[in-house]
């Protein structure tokens, strides 16, 4: 099939997708499954239209799911709207750091003693397949910044800030497996000032800087020269520069690009403290700014001010950030679907079913011991944990630094099914576990009021 005939093809799925649109928000079977479906059928086992070997385009895969992911982290981070004691955030931090520790050691004993590979590859594929996704996550995520769901807001932290364990795992085993002399205590204690404690603080802290520094500076040029023109490459700006700033100092780029997000929403909320809007609705207190600016009347004096600039600066940032993530996203997974066949692997639904139905769920509990949560909450996290592009991402980052052998290749497809297995379960499940747990909370919050 030529060029014209593939445009036609992409433009016809996009459409279907739009028109069917509130069907798949309301059903089981999710956009990404529909993806995965059409690649699949474009791929080796139906159509045949195109054979795609992930491993030979590893630094090209590895490359286009950097930049899926930093777009998606940054726009997780800038939708995370509540105050860092928020319950929300120290249980996302409870499950992006031990629990994620307590998946990747579960995984990689299980897979050694099932798969029969050595502990360094078994600490590569428990690397690569812990982390819950970043991308894929925005079926569980929060919504947007007046989402205060502790459920959602866990599972948004965790997703934004697991790579921070996850990466360097990996980074060591593949330093442990590549490496022709056991490791010495000098390789691990840099690992661990380096790989481990500058990465994550330092990710951290530039991002962050540069979140509110940018839009500090974005928020004032427009209050003082009443700009209204759109800023659609602010977005593009920020996670770009955060993520350059901290890889090239040996930082966390992908934890740069979730605390640029997060910056930027401290810098609104900031904004609106200092200035809080005249004659809202008592139903608009505490709404985020980009709420209280409609940005399709930009050029109306109405409302000029700090408020309003910083609404639009913010409005501008989700709209590109959020159409970009998800054109990534459906080209990734299409990509997924059309590679299964080359990279299918049986012992990888194996390996999917102790991690999601004992691994995630037990590392999951462990972590959150003394945690006021709610017994079905800490189930459901252990549950809502999908995997996708960001183990993706980690098998392409493994072959370019080294990963090889017939063992190795045995190993990526193993993660490569267990990340279908992952997008089918995950997706088909989530829409009816979340209907199921929102009716629970409405029948007890009925009940409470009828006492």
């Amino acid at each position: 099939m030529g060029f014209l005939g593939w445009t036609a093809a992409i433009g016809v799925l996009l459409l279907i997708m739009t028109l069917v649109s509130g069907w798949i928000h309301r059903g089981p079977i999710t956009s990404f499954g529909i993806y995965l479906v059409a690649g699949i059928a474009c791929g080796p086992w139906v159509l045949n239209l195109l054979v795609v070997d992930a491993t030979a385009y590893a630094a090209w895969i590895g490359r286009i799911t950097e930049i899926a992911m930093a777009a998606s982290l940054f726009i997780t981070g800038l939708k995370l709207r509540l105050p860092f004691r928020d319950p929300g955030w120290r249980m996302g931090i409870r499950l992006a750091f031990p629990a994620m520790i307590l998946t990747v050691a579960g995984v990689t004993v299980a897979v050694h003693l099932l798969a029969g590979f050595s502990w360094p590859l078994s600490l590569v594929f428990g690397a690569i397949v812990a982390p819950t996704d970043p991308v894929l996550a925005s079926l569980i995520s929060v919504n947007d910044a007046r989402d205060d769901d502790n459920l959602r807001v866990s599972l948004s932290s965790e997703a934004g800030m697991n790579d921070g364990t996850a990466l360097p795992i990996l980074m060591l085993a593949m330093a442990w497996l590549t490496s022709s002399t056991p490791l010495s205590f000098s390789m691990l204690g840099h690992w661990a000032l380096v790989d481990v404690v500058w990465a994550l603080l330092g990710g951290l802290g530039i991002g962050y800087s540069l979140g509110r520094l940018i839009s500090h500076l974005a928020t004032y040029l427009k209050s003082s020269r009443q700009d209204t023109v759109p800023n659609d490459f602010l977005a593009l700006a920020l996670i770009a520069l955060s993520y350059a700033a901290a890889q090239s100092l040996d930082a966390s780029g992908f934890l740069a690009a979730f605390a640029a997000g997060v910056g930027l929403r401290r810098t609104e909320l900031g904004v609106i403290t200092r200035h809080p809007p005249d004659n809202l609705a008592e139903h608009d207190w505490g709404a985020p700014a980009e709420a209280l600016v409609n940005p399709n009347r930009r050029h109306t004096p109405e409302g000029e001010g700090p408020v309003r600039s910083v609404g639009l600066v913010v409005s501008d940032a989700l709209s590109f950030g959020d159409t970009m993530e998800r054109l990534f996203a459906a080209g990734i997974v299409l990509l997924l679907g059309v590679t299964l066949a080359m990279h299918w692997q049986a012992m990888g639904l194996l390996m999917a079913a102790i991690l999601f139905l004992v691994i995630r769920p037990a590392s999951v509990y462990l972590a959150t011991l003394g945690t006021e949560g709610p017994r079905m909450h800490r189930a459901l996290i252990g549950w809502l944990g999908i995997r996708g592009i960001g183990s993706i991402n980690y098998i392409a980052w493994a072959y370019t630094h080294g990963l090889a052998g017939q063992d190795a290749a045995r190993m990526a497809d193993m993660a490569y099914t267990l990340i279908v297995a992952s997008v089918v379960i995950h997706g088909v499940s989530v829409t009816p576990v979340l209907n199921w747990r929102q009716a629970r909370i409405t029948a007890a919050a009925d009940q409470r009021k009828n006492r």
